[in-house]
């Protein structure tokens, strides 16, 4: 009689079903460490590739059905034939509608973007908020289709971390692990935006994870390849900007003109990111002075993109048009220069007035305005050793976003990958070089590093400043119960002096008073309002020493693995 395979195929299954909860189950618990990582890597940067397409492709679409136009390529050309109202309207309405959003899913009605992906790397072991990062990524794409002048690699770069949050929380990985998939969801929202791979690894690498470890290359360049598949699944292999043909032109005699170009976009790269974070401060004190509720506060600014756009439609969206007619140099140089000026006037407005969005794009607009009009004005002094003004509104657009993103090397990789063009190299290096050298020494060294300063992180000055802030004194100190414990009475001999800190204080708070008390332990309190405080324990200098010099050490080996 013939042999029933059926019970022998059902133990196998069994089998196969234990093996897979038991690998899940490590995975879980032990994070991906006895699984193939970079498969996981791959998986992140398909999730994040995706969400990017989604993302632009949700722009086009809403932009499509608001302003009643297909063509969404040539939005600005558009728009001066609609009825004023509606120029008006419809930013205000996405701006109040990006308020309500932020009011009711974060705390500080602040939308989140490429400096806090930055801080997730460095301080948050590689995560970023999910809940407010959703929506965040929710109101930018509102922001951007109702007429928002900024750009959406901030928001992509962000929704990719919130995926790869998401993804480390689910198996456990440590601060390592989920940092590389950060880089890898990074890198991967990056290529898919821009059909740029080599510069989304890079970019990966040197601005958010900020280091260029071996460790975190392969799964990045594999996540970042996986982006730029899904990307060119969409649109083909086609570069953003088309580039009319140069040719090879002897453009060597011209490099001093492009150091003078570099020095000029650093400055205005300065100026950009300087009136943004003004007319963030003066909102600020706008809305505390006459009382807006914060949910109003992207309305006014999206009233004030509309009254601007009446006039000078060029600042609605992202802006790809403008830059492709001053990479083409089809624009004069008193256009050049109005355009750029309103252009940083209306970003200032877009995220002063928290409505979302990235500076990316700007930086590359007014980057290309920037070189435009330099190159109008020395081709025009000396006209005998002067090659084409579209070679200087590429390197002017290499150098502002550069200086801006305090990126040099990815910058400059994705302007090649943006617009094909391979053969203007030196002039883009150079430009490039000079203006981040300038810019860094004004401000933090990128508008995102300057972001976070303001907020008091100092992760512009390196591990060995803003470690300290990562510990709270609760988790250093020794408990009152602790067999090497600070003696009670001399805590209390402390607090009465004032010599204290509170539980939740950092220990960048507490090396200060360790300095200026000359003690060797500080008494750990907990206050509150209306009660004297309940001692906790103490915080020895030497534990806080310690902890400082483990997380050096830690910081070190990871960025040299």
């Amino acid at each position: 009689m013939p042999v029933n395979p059926r019970p022998y195929l059902t133990q196998q299954y069994d089998v196969a079903c234990i093996k897979a909860r038991s690998g899940w189950d490590v995975l879980r618990e032990k994070g991906p460490s006895k699984v193939t990582f970079w498969f996981i890597a791959l998986v992140v940067g398909i999730a994040a590739g995706f969400a990017a397409l989604f993302f632009r492709k949700g722009i086009n679409v809403i932009q499509a059905f608001l302003y009643g136009t297909d063509d969404v390529e040539h939005l600005h050309s558009f728009i001066g034939s609609l009825d004023w109202y509606w120029v008006v309207l419809i930013p205000t309405i996405g701006g109040l509608t990006v308020g309500v959003i932020l009011h009711i899913f974060t705390r500080d009605a602040r939308v989140r973007s490429v400096g806090d992906v930055i801080l997730g790397a460095a301080m948050h072991e590689g995560r970023v908020e999910t809940r407010a990062g959703l929506a965040s990524a929710l109101a930018s794409l509102i922001t951007l289709s109702t007429g928002g002048s900024s750009g959406r690699e901030g928001p992509v770069v962000h929704l990719a971390g919130v995926i790869s949050t998401l993804i480390s929380r689910r198996i456990n990985a440590s601060g390592i692990t989920g940092r590389d998939l950060l880089g890898c969801a990074v890198a991967a929202g990056v290529s898919a935006s821009f059909n740029a791979p080599i510069a989304g690894a890079l970019f990966a690498l040197e601005v958010v994870l900020r280091h260029f470890a071996v460790h975190a290359f392969a799964p990045i360049v594999i996540a970042s390849a996986a982006g730029t598949v899904i990307n060119r699944m969409e649109f083909g292999g086609l570069t953003e900007f088309a580039l009319p043909t140069v040719g090879d032109v002897a453009f060597y005699a011209e490099l001093p003109a492009f150091l003078l170009l570099g020095l000029t976009c650093g400055l205005v790269a300065v100026i950009l990111m300087r009136s943004i974070f003004w007319a963030e401060d003066i909102g600020n004190f706008i809305q505390d002075k006459s009382k807006l509720p914060r949910y109003l506060r992207p309305a006014v600014a999206g009233a004030l993109l509309g009254c601007i756009a009446l006039w000078y439609p060029h600042i609605i969206g992202v802006g790809y048009e403008t830059t492709t007619r001053a990479l083409t140099g089809n624009m004069v140089l008193n256009e050049a220069f109005v355009f750029a000026v309103l252009k940083i006037v209306a970003v200032s407005i877009t995220l002063g007035g928290r409505m979302g969005g990235g500076v990316f794009s700007p930086s590359l607009m007014l980057g290309a305005l920037t070189g435009l009009a330099f190159g109008l004005i020395a081709t025009s002094v000396f006209p005998n050793v002067s090659g084409v003004t579209s070679l200087y509104a590429l390197a002017g657009m290499g150098a502002v976003a550069a200086a801006v993103l305090g990126a040099p090397i990815s910058t400059t990789l994705i302007v090649f990958e943006l617009t094909g063009d391979w053969q203007t190299g030196l002039a883009v290096m150079v430009a490039v070089s000079m203006s981040t050298a300038f810019a860094s020494r004004i401000v933090d060294r990128s508008f995102f590093l300057t972001q976070m300063e303001r907020r008091g992180v100092h992760l512009a000055a390196g591990p060995q400043a803003y470690l300290l802030a990562m510990f709270m004194a609760a988790r250093v100190m020794r408990s009152r119960d602790d067999p090497g414990a600070a003696n009670d009475d001399v805590c209390w001999e402390l607090i009465g002096e004032g010599t204290y800190i509170d539980g939740t204080a950092t220990l960048e708070a507490a090396m200060p008073i360790f300095e200026q008390s000359g003690r060797s332990f500080i008494p750990v309190v907990t206050l509150r309002a209306d009660s004297p405080p309940e001692l906790l324990g103490a915080l020895f200098h030497v534990d806080a020493l310690k902890a400082y010099n483990r997380a050096l050490a830690e910081t070190a080996a990871e960025e040299h693995s």
